[in-house]
Formats: structure tokens, C-alpha cells, sequence
């Protein structure tokens, strides 16, 4: 074994990767536990003495999830919701993040930037009353808008600070260029700024989905029809009053998962880039 060898598999990067393996581990087991619960017979399940690995895998529980539930319709909630959701926090981010960047020495802009971190630190629990208020007198109880105005006006703050970050890594003579070369003011920003931007806004895209489409405390109160409740109350059906389908339970979390896991799995370098950047530049 060489030197550079040696050097590269040390005991302290033995050691670090000996710390990462027990920390995968410890995040991946619930997974791992879902997805085998949800494979599980029924006895199985029950049994005083459970198994991590099912002893006769079967895909009852999955059947009855897509077959005898509202699982399907949950999820069609849930994709409007959070794409609707994820739609309108990237246009009105990507307005303010701008602003912010290019226009953060104007009165006010400062101030606008505190409250919205000082937004951020208000627990959620605490505005569900006054938002349920205001959602019965607009009349939108029992409707996906109620979802969808709430979610937008969560994830704007954020997703705002997180694109300014990018913003700031644009030069401004890069636009002060396209403009001299003939590009209106107004075409600057979709067609120069926004193409060096776009690891931030796959990353605020990001975040908006995945906010929107595992919320549930807002959801659970402002939806009470089941044909409206989305994905992550709608898993609370498979709860009863006096006992719980394990099985079922668990299978609807490991489908609800799905498409949360490859998205990351898809842009997790956008989604690595993005944060580094917001932490670093924001």
C-alpha cells in the first residue's frame, strides 16, 4: 500500500466514515421498518416478537391502499396543491429575491427582509385560529385554495432569502452588458439573470414541494370533506377510534414518500448548490 493510499484511508477517515455509516443507519431505519411493516402479513404484524425482514413478503396492504381507499385522490390533491403551490412561490420569490439583490439600499428593503425572518420564527400552531377565521369568512373551508394560499404565504419568505442569495452571486455588469447590446431592461432578468440562476430556483422549487405536500396541520383543520383532504391527513383515515391497520398505514407512507425520494434523488445537486449558497451568500 502506497503512501498517498495509506494517507487517503487513515484512521481519521476511517473513523468519519465509520460516524456517517451510523448516522445513515440511524436515519434510514424508520424507512426501512415502514417499507418491511408495509410488506408484512397482518399476523406478522401483530406478532409479541416482530421481524425486521418479513418472513412472507405480500403486496395485500398496497392493493388495499390503491384499491379500497381514497389513497388516489389524496394524491391528486396533494400534486395540485403542491405544484400550484410550488408555481406561485417561484414568481413571486424570484420578484422579491431580485428586488432584494438589486435594490437592497432603497428605504424599507431592510426592514421588509427582518419581517420576513421574523416571520419565519412564529410557530405555525399559533396562527391556525386566526387563519381558520379568515379562511370561514372568505368562504374557502373545504377548499384546496385555502391550502394553497396558506402553503404560498409560508414557503414566500424563505424561498425569497434563498434566491437572493444567487441574485447576489450575479454581477451586475453582466446586465449592464445585455443592455448594451441591445437587450430591453425588462427581457434582462428572464433572459440573462434568471438562466445563471437556476440551481436557486430548482432549489426553491424544491422546497416549496416538499413543504406543501407533507403538511398537515392546516390541512387536517381547514379540510373536512375527505374527497378534498390531501395526501398527509388523508393517512390519518387508516387510524380507527379503537385500533390501527399497521399494514395499510404503512404502506400509504412508503407510496407517499415515493415521489418526495426521487425528486431529491434527481435534483439533490441543485438542492446542495442552493443551500450552500443561500447559507454562504444570503
Amino acid at each position: 500500500m502506497t503512501s498517498t493510499t495509506w494517507r487517503r484511508w487513515s484512521w481519521p477517515v476511517l473513523l468519519a466514515y465509520a460516524c456517517v455509516a451510523v448516522l445513515l443507519a440511524y436515519a434510514l431505519f424508520p424507512v426501512l421498518w415502514m417499507v418491511s411493516t408495509a410488506l408484512k402479513p397482518t399476523p406478522e404484524i401483530r406478532t409479541a416478537e416482530p421481524t425486521f425482514v418479513p418472513s412472507r413478503p405480500t403486496f395485500e396492504h398496497f392493493g388495499l391502499v390503491l384499491g379500497q381507499s381514497n389513497f388516489l385522490t389524496y394524491v391528486r390533491n396533494s400534486l395540485l396543491v403542491a405544484t400550484t403551490v410550488t408555481a406561485a412561490t417561484l414568481v413571486v420569490s424570484t420578484l422579491a429575491g431580485y428586488a432584494f439583490s438589486r435594490f437592497g439600499r432603497l428605504p424599507g428593503i431592510s426592514l421588509a427582509g427582518v419581517a420576513m425572518v421574523l416571520g419565519q420564527m412564529v410557530p405555525g400552531v399559533l396562527l391556525v385560529v386566526p387563519l381558520y377565521i379568515t379562511m370561514n369568512n372568505l368562504g374557502l373551508l373545504d377548499s384546496l385554495w385555502s391550502l394553497i394560499l396558506t402553503y404560498t404565504t409560508f414557503s414566500v419568505p424563505l424561498s425569497t432569502l434563498m434566491l437572493k442569495g444567487f441574485f447576489d452571486q450575479v454581477p451586475t455588469e453582466v446586465e449592464e452588458a445585455a443592455q448594451l447590446d441591445g437587450c430591453p431592461p425588462s427581457q434582462v432578468v428572464w433572459r440573462i439573470v434568471l438562466p445563471l440562476a437556476v440551481p436557486g430556483l430548482m432549489t426553491t422549487a424544491l422546497y416549496a414541494f416538499v413543504q406543501s405536500w407533507n403538511e398537515f396541520l392546516f390541512g387536517y383543520t381547514f379540510i373536512s370533506q375527505d374527497d378534498r383532504r390531501t395526501l398527509t391527513p388523508g393517512l390519518a383515515d387508516f387510524i380507527g377510534l379503537w385500533t390501527v391497520d399497521w399494514g395499510a398505514l404503512m404502506a400509504a407512507a412508503s407510496l407517499a414518500v415515493l415521489p418526495v425520494t426521487l425528486a431529491y434523488l434527481y435534483l439533490q445537486r441543485y438542492l446542495i448548490s442552493g443551500i450552500a449558497t443561500g447559507a454562504t451568500k444570503g
